[in-house]
């Protein structure tokens, strides 16, 4: 999976707004200076996290953006998504470089699962993770070793295509 700097940086200013104290606000070139972007970069971003119902906007002296639900309300799923789509668009099989209207592999393809059962996972652990979870955390607790990255995350998803339940074992 690849995260595109539209994600990381659109990321990076919803955790910057969280970050200010509940109901306040920010402007377009306080965040700019905050995260060391330009001003037309972040006006872009929020542009789309305000679309997606994720920030507010007011105008005016004073006026600024802000988060606009509860930071345990907003997933990592919802910002990721906002900015630039879901991990596998649901046309994702539609979407081929050959010259027929359908795919050749249709009826047996043996990437579909294997995407599929990764989307699912991914999209599992970023909608279990809140903005909320990320401002509270420290920066030790995105070690790759770290609980809320591993057993939480895949405990008890359902895969697709096996109808499997994901548990973890210790004994491994």
């Amino acid at each position: 999976m690849r995260i595109t700097s539209l994600e990381r940086y659109g990321l990076r200013c919803m955790i910057t707004l969280a970050n200010k104290e509940p109901g306040g606000q920010l402007s377009i070139p306080e965040i700019a200076e905050l995260e060391g972007l330009s001003v037309p970069y972040v006006s872009k971003l929020l542009s789309v996290l305000r679309k997606a119902g994720l920030v507010t906007a007011v105008r005016g002296r004073g006026g600024g953006f802000g988060v606009s639900r509860k930071l345990k309300d907003i997933t990592l799923l919802d910002i990721l998504t906002a900015l630039d789509g879901p991990f596998l668009p649901p046309d994702h099989c539609t979407k081929f470089t050959g010259q027929r209207e359908e795919c050749v592999h249709i009826d047996s393809c043996s990437v579909y699962d294997v995407l599929n059962n990764l989307a699912v996972l991914i999209e599992s652990a970023l909608k279990k993770t809140t903005l909320e979870s990320l401002i509270n955390s420290n920066s030790s607790s995105c070690s790759s070793s770290s609980p809320i990255f591993t057993e939480s995350l895949i405990a008890g998803i359902k895969l697709p295509s096996s109808n499997k339940t994901l548990t973890i074992d210790d004994n491994q």
